[in-house]
């Protein structure tokens, strides 16, 4: 692969360019509309009986599910229920009356979430939306399933504050999770903080995410990670994908120890991939010998690698740090690539031509 065009990263002239769409503002905005989006979601009380739940199932696609992930990352060490995420048509077959479905969709018109919904309310589970409106909304409002609306004009991806916020403060107040209120304030400060160290106008010589950027620039991302990283590493690859119009990949451990650590050999492509791993020091002991390990073995393929450590000190606030490093490295790789970071042609002729079947 090579590197296709020049692009200055410290010319504010590039982001003028080639983001008309202004994703940029978007990504700049994360801390604060994480805040707002927390003020919302603790006035969102449900009846008591919406505690009387032994599972969670939380539905949705793309931009709209991976706040379902990352709260799964956080509920599997401290929730009192059990938290999945489904993509797809079809509900889950254990959906009973101690299941809590929640629809996640931006658009509200998400035909995946909207299918296996439409499924959830012909059952006895509990049932609520969080949306922006559409049929989701319409559906919920003409059975009297609590929605929980937002208004913010963006992308799917670009939401994730509220689809992640939202759905913390819920779980929260079900008491599913513990109180987040000091964690939330900590994790607002610190990414405020982050910001200040990795937006545009920090030049690339002391701007780490800019610096990854570049070394991604015309090689294949893979990204790696583990525990609570492992939905972290996810949102890297889906925000490479959409944003900087490049293909990329996702791996866990331990489970990438026994499969992918073998294909380190072929094709010869290999070589122009480089390895992206999201580390933290709360992961298990074992789990970072094993990111050692892999880290000798990758060397010996010679296939390049770079470690990304968390530096906050909470779960919550180390996944929301490395989240927003990887939507400002998509968005300086999108620079580089010459793209504008937000239409999604392909997605676009996809839904596009289902709407036609």
């Amino acid at each position: 692969m090579e590197k296709k065009i020049n692009i200055n990263l410290d010319e504010l002239q590039t982001y003028r360019q080639y983001d008309p769409g202004d994703m940029l503002l978007h990504i700049r905005n994360f801390p604060n509309l994480s805040e707002q989006a927390w003020k919302v979601a603790r006035g969102f009380h449900l009846a008591d009986e919406y505690r009387k739940i032994k599972k969670i199932v939380i539905l949705g696609m793309g931009g709209s599910a991976i706040g379902g992930d990352l709260i799964g990352g956080l509920a599997v060490n401290e929730a009192s229920v059990t938290v999945a995420v489904c993509r797809d048509y079809n509900l889950p077959h254990y959906v009973d009356a101690e299941t809590l479905v929640i629809a996640s969709s931006y658009s509200g018109m998400t035909e995946e979430t909207l299918s296996a919904f439409t499924q959830a309310c012909k059952t006895p589970a509990k049932k609520l939306a969080i949306t922006t409106g559409g049929k989701l909304k319409t559906l919920c409002e003409s059975l009297n399933i609590p929605v929980f609306t937002f208004d913010y004009k963006s992308s799917p991806r670009a939401a994730l504050p509220f689809s992640f916020f939202l759905l913390l403060g819920l779980l929260q107040n079900l008491q599913v999770l513990h109180d987040k209120n000091v964690e939330v304030a900590t994790t607002i400060k610190e990414l405020h903080s982050l910001a200040s160290k990795i937006n545009e106008r920090v030049p690339s010589k002391s701007n780490m995410a800019k610096v990854l950027a570049d070394q991604l620039n015309g090689r294949l991302p893979i990204i790696y990670g583990a525990g609570i990283m492992g939905p972290v590493a996810q949102r890297w690859k889906t925000q490479i994908n959409e944003n900087s119009k490049t293909m990329a990949y996702y791996e866990v451990f331990a489970e990438l120890n026994h499969n992918a650590i073998v294909g380190y050999q072929l094709p010869k492509m290999i070589k122009e991939c480089t390895v992206v791993m999201l580390d933290s020091f709360l992961l298990h002991e074992r789990i970072r010998l094993r990111y050692e390990i892999t880290q000798k073995l990758l060397e010996q393929a010679g296939i390049p690698y770079q470690v990304i450590r968390a530096e906050s000190s909470t779960p919550l606030s180390q996944m929301m740090e490395l989240v927003f490093v990887g939507d400002y490295v998509s968005y300086y790789l999108a620079m580089l690539n010459g793209v504008d970071p937000s239409p999604v042609k392909s997605i676009d002729f996809l839904k596009n031509s289902l709407a036609g079947k």
